[in-house]
């Protein structure tokens, strides 16, 4: 398969993938795009890969983890309200825009390996030997980080509904 008909199918999957990484659309984008660049360099490794998806998606996952993104990118932190931002009149998405930002909220408490881990368990549907192989881990350590990022949502959902 040549690479630009691999990137076009993978593409939308990627960016879905990255933006729940991530929490941050235009940041899911500049991370997919710098994983396809450098999967274009490296194209004939790629493509010889057992599993040319999972090896792209761990190269967005490096991507993610290792963060070398711009300087502000890693001081920028989410505020609880934003009431004072204008918003344009469109059609209501509040409900999507409420479960992403809970969704974002819950996994931003948790370690950048432990929110790969489970997106990749329970977004992109990958099991225990996916995982470890897009993270470069072992099959027990994906278990741990999964087991512990969701006792530590767990808790953190607990907590929200006695303050609630």
């Amino acid at each position: 398969m040549q690479f630009e008909e691999f990137s076009r199918e993978q593409l939308p999957g990627l960016v879905r993938f990255a933006a729940v990484l991530t929490g941050d659309r235009d940041l899911a984008q500049d991370i997919v795009q710098d994983a396809l660049v450098r999967a274009h360099l490296r194209w004939s490794r790629v493509s010889a890969a057992d599993r040319p998806d999972l090896y792209l998606r761990k190269m967005v996952v490096n991507g993610y983890l290792s963060w070398r993104r711009r300087w502000y990118q890693r001081s920028v932190r989410p505020i609880a309200d934003t009431s004072w931002v204008a918003e344009p009149a469109t059609a209501d998405p509040a409900t999507r825009i409420a479960d992403h930002d809970q969704l974002a909220g819950l996994l931003s408490g948790l370690s950048r390996a432990q929110q790969a881990a489970i997106v990749l368990r329970f977004y992109e549907d990958r099991d225990d030997n996916e995982i470890a192989a897009v993270l470069g881990c072992a099959v027990g350590t994906v278990r741990s980080h999964i087991s512990r990022g969701l006792s530590a949502l767990r808790i953190r959902l607990r907590n929200e509904l006695e303050v609630a």
